[in-house]
C-alpha cells in the first residue's frame, strides 16, 4: 500500500519511516491521500472512503496506533470510521532488565515498534544494577549493564513514537547482585538491603539517581523500595539497635526524595511496605489483607509528592481490586497500578491467569479513576521466559486503554495478529506448557511444571509424586504437534515458538521417566531398566541438547550474552545427570552394584498446596530446589 500524507507530519515522520517495512507500506506523491489533523486531547479518529483517508489525533503516540488501525482496516474495507478515547494517561510495559535477560538495544527497538502500533505511550526500564555508575565498577559488573549511550539511544528511539521511557531502580532492597561483592560490603545492611543512614549509602543513592535519570528526557523515576522486610535487621541493627522499620523507611525515603526533588524529578515507588507495616505482618498476605487500615499517624508522615504503585498480579474478582485500591487511598498519594503478564519462573506464559486478572484489574482502574497503568514482566530466577512471548498480554492492555468497556476476544485477536504477525491462538498455546492435566483451567494457582519437570533429576524424582497419574507424556506430545501446526515461518516472530516446541519434545519423554524408572526398579525389571539406560535416557539427552541450542539462538537474538551462562549451566546439569543416571542403572543391571540408592527412596509430594484439590500441580521458585534436595550453598546467610 502506498500513502501520501497531507498536513503537518514533521514530528511523526521519523516514526513513520521506522514502521514502513513492518507495515508493508511505502510513501509517494502518487500514494493514497491521508489527511493528518489534530483532535482534542485523548481522542483518536481514523477513517477513509474510496478517495481519501484521515487520522485525527490528540497526542503523538496516538498517531501511530491510528496509522496501524488505518492499514489494518483498509485491508478489509475501503470505507470506515473509527473513534477511540484513551482511558489512561499513561499505559505501557515494565521490562525486567535485572534477572539476567538484558534486552539489546536492537531488541528494545523491535519491542518499541510493536508498542507503537498498539498505541502505548510509556515504558519502564527495571534496572537494579544494570546501568553504569561512574566510580562503582562492581555495580552491574559482568551483568550486561547499559551504558549511558545505550540508554539514550533507547530513549531517542522511543521518543520518535511519543513513548516516554524512564528508569525504575532500587534505592533500598532487591540489590543482592550488587551487594554480594566483598569490596562494597560497606553499603550492605543485609544481603539485599542497603545500609541506610550512612553517608556512603547516601552518596551512592545520589549517584544512582543522577546516573539512571540522566539519559532520559522524562523527569519520571521509579525509586523502588518494595519487599524490604529485612530492612534494619542486619548491620543496621548492630550499629543502631532496634528502630521500627517504619521510622527507618520514612527517614530513608525523605533522604531519597531530597535528592529527587533537587533534580526536578517526579518519583514513584512500590506501595507494599507501607501496607505491610500497617497490617503488622509481612509478605504478600499482609499486602493484600483486605482488613488493613492505614493509621492516621502513618498517613501523616508519608510524603505526598511520591506516587504509590499498587502492584497486583493475580486477583480475579473486581471486589478484590476495589477493596485494595480503597486501602491505598488514606496514604494520600497519587495511585498508579501495575499488573503483570506472567512470564516469570516459566518457559511459557501463564496467559490463563494473566489475561483474566488483567481484564478485571484494568476495568476497575477505569472505574476508580486510576490514570496510569503498567504491565510488569518479571524475570525471576534466571529468566527462561521472554517479553516478546508476552505480546498478547500487552495487546490486552493496549485495547483496554482505548475502550471504555472490556475489549472483545475477536477485537483482541484481530489486533494482536496485525501488530505482531502472530495469531492469538498461537500465543495462547504457551500457557499449556504449564496448564497441564490435574489442575483447574487458567492456572490461577500458578503451577510451573514446564520448568520443574525439565530441571528435576530423573533418579531423584522430586516432583514424581506431584504428577503421578496425570499422563503428561501425551499432553506434551499433543502440545508439541499443536505448536508445530500453528507456526508460520513467514512471521517475523515465528522463532519464538521454536524453543517451546523443542521443550515439548523433551517433556513428552522426560516428564514421567522418573516414575517409569522407579516402577521398573521396584519390580526388579532389569531388562526395562537397561533399555531405558541405553536408549531412552540418551534420546532425552539429545532432545535437551536441541532444546538448548534453540533456546540459545532465541536468547542471543533479543538479549545481551551476560546471564545466558546460567541457563547453559542448567542445561548442562540436566544432560550430565542423564548420563550419570545411565551409568548408575547400567552398573546395577550388569551386576557391578547391588542396588541403586536413589531409586530405593520413597517418593514424597513436593508441595501439598493445591495438589489434592485439582487446582494446581505445584510451584517452585528456585532452580536449585528443582534440581536437587541437597545443599547448593553451605549457608544462605541473610547478611
Amino acid at each position: 500500500m502506498k500513502l501520501r500524507f497531507e498536513g503537518d507530519v514533521t514530528h511523526v515522520m521519523p516514526g513513520i519511516q521506522l514502521l514502513l517495512d513492518e507495515l508493508n507500506v511505502t510513501i509517494g506523491e502518487d500514494g493514497f491521500p491521508v489527511k493528518v489533523e489534530s483532535s482534542i486531547e485523548g481522542e483518536l479518529q481514523i477513517g477513509r472512503d474510496q478517495s481519501q483517508a484521515y487520522i485525527r489525533y490528540g497526542r503523538k503516540h496516538q498517531f501511530f496506533r491510528g496509522l496501524g488501525l488505518l492499514i489494518q482496516h483498509s485491508r478489509k474495507s475501503d470505507s470506515f470510521h473509527l473513534q477511540e478515547n484513551q482511558q489512561f494517561d499513561q499505559i505501557g510495559p515494565m521490562f525486567d532488565l535485572s534477572r539476567n535477560a538484558v534486552l539489546t538495544v536492537d531488541g528494545f527497538k523491535l519491542m518499541l515498534n510493536k508498542m507503537a502500533l498498539m498505541g502505548m505511550n510509556s515504558v519502564m526500564l527495571y534496572m537494579e544494577d544494570t546501568y553504569q555508575i561512574e566510580g562503582e565498577p562492581y555495580f552491574g559488573y559482568m551483568r550486561g549493564r547499559y551504558t549511558q549511550a545505550e540508554l539514550k539511544e533507547i530513549d531517542d528511539y522511543a521518543d520518535q513514537f511519543g513513548i516516554e521511557a524512564f528508569p525504575s531502580i532500587q534505592t533500598l532492597a532487591h540489590l543482592e547482585e550488587f551487594l554480594k561483592w566483598e569490596p562494597i560490603r560497606h553499603y550492605r545492611d543485609t544481603k539485599g538491603a542497603l545500609l541506610v543512614g550512612s553517608e556512603q549509602t547516601d552518596s551512592l543513592i545520589e549517584r544512582m539517581i543522577e546516573t539512571a535519570s540522566a539519559p532520559f528526557r522524562s523527569n519520571k523515576i521509579h525509586i523502588g523500595m518494595d519487599e524490604a522486610e529485612e530492612l534494619g535487621r542486619g548491620k543496621y541493627l548492630d550499629y543502631n539497635g532496634y528502630v521500627s522499620r517504619f521510622d527507618i523507611m520514612i527517614d530513608h525515603l525523605d533522604r531519597v526524595l531530597a535528592v529527587v526533588r533537587e533534580r526536578g524529578l517526579k518519583p514513584m515507588m512500590w506501595s507494599d511496605m507501607f501496607l505491610k507495616l500497617a497490617s503488622g505482618g509481612g509478605g504478600d498476605a499482609a499486602y493484600y489483607d483486605k482488613e488493613t487500615s492505614i493509621p492516621e499517624e502513618m498517613a501523616r508522615r508519608i510524603p505526598k509528592d511520591v506516587d504509590m504503585v499498587y502492584w497486583d498480579y493475580s486477583h480475579q474478582e473486581p471486589e478484590d481490586y476495589e477493596k485494595l485500591i480503597s486501602n491505598h487511598r488514606p496514604l494520600g498519594c497519587n495511585l498508579v497500578f501495575a499488573g503483570a503478564v506472567w512470564i516469570f519462573n516459566t518457559f511459557g506464559v501463564n496467559y490463563g491467569l494473566s489475561l483474566n486478572a488483567s481484564d478485571v484489574a484494568l476495568q476497575v482502574c477505569k472505574q476508580e479513576g486510576i490514570r496510569e497503568v503498567y504491565a510488569t514482566m518479571w524475570g525471576d530466577d534466571g529468566n527462561e521466559g521472554n517479553p516478546f512471548a508476552a505480546l498478547l498480554g500487552l495487546q490486552l492492555y493496549a485495547e483496554h486503554a482505548y475502550s471504555e468497556q472490556k475489549p472483545s476476544q475477536a477485537q483482541l485477536a484481530e489486533r494482536v495478529k496485525f501488530c505482531t504477525g502472530i495469531d492469538m491462538d498461537t500465543f495462547l498455546q504457551l500457557k499449556d506448557l504449564d496448564e497441564i492435566p490435574g489442575q483447574e483451567p487458567n492456572n490461577a494457582k500458578q503451577s510451573n511444571p514446564s520448568k520443574f519437570l525439565l530441571y528435576q533429576d530423573v533418579l531423584l524424582g522430586l516432583f514424581d509424586k506431584q504428577i503421578e497419574g496425570l499422563d503428561l507424556s501425551n499432553h506434551y506430545a499433543e502440545l508439541e504437534q499443536s505448536i508445530r501446526e500453528k507456526r508460520d515461518s513467514s512471521a517475523e516472530l515465528d522463532y519464538l515458538f521454536e524453543m517451546p516446541e523443542k521443550l515439548c519434545t523433551v517433556l513428552k519423554r522426560k516428564s514421567e521417566i522418573g516414575i517409569a524408572l522407579k516402577q521398573a526398579y521396584d519390580r526388579q525389571d532389569t531388562d526395562t531398566l537397561k533399555q531405558m539406560a541405553k536408549n531412552v535416557l540418551p534420546a532425552i539427552s539429545s532432545a535437551v541438547q536441541e532444546l538448548r541450542i534453540a533456546h540459545r539462538t532465541q536468547w542471543h537474538r533479543m538479549f545481551k550474552p551476560f546471564g545466558w551462562e546460567v541457563i547453559d549451566i542448567r542445561y548442562g546439569g540436566v544432560i550430565t545427570r542423564l548420563d550419570t543416571a545411565s551409568f548408575r542403572i547400567l552398573a546395577y543391571t550388569e551386576g557391578r552394584i547391588d542396588r541403586i540408592d536413589e531409586l530405593e527412596q520413597e517418593r514424597l509430594v513436593f508441595s501439598t498446596t493445591n495438589r489434592d484439590n485439582h487446582k494446581g500441580v505445584g510451584w517452585c521458585s528456585h532452580y536449585y530446589r528443582m534440581a536437587s534436595p541437597n545443599a547448593f550453598y553451605h549457608v544462605l546467610n541473610p547478611f
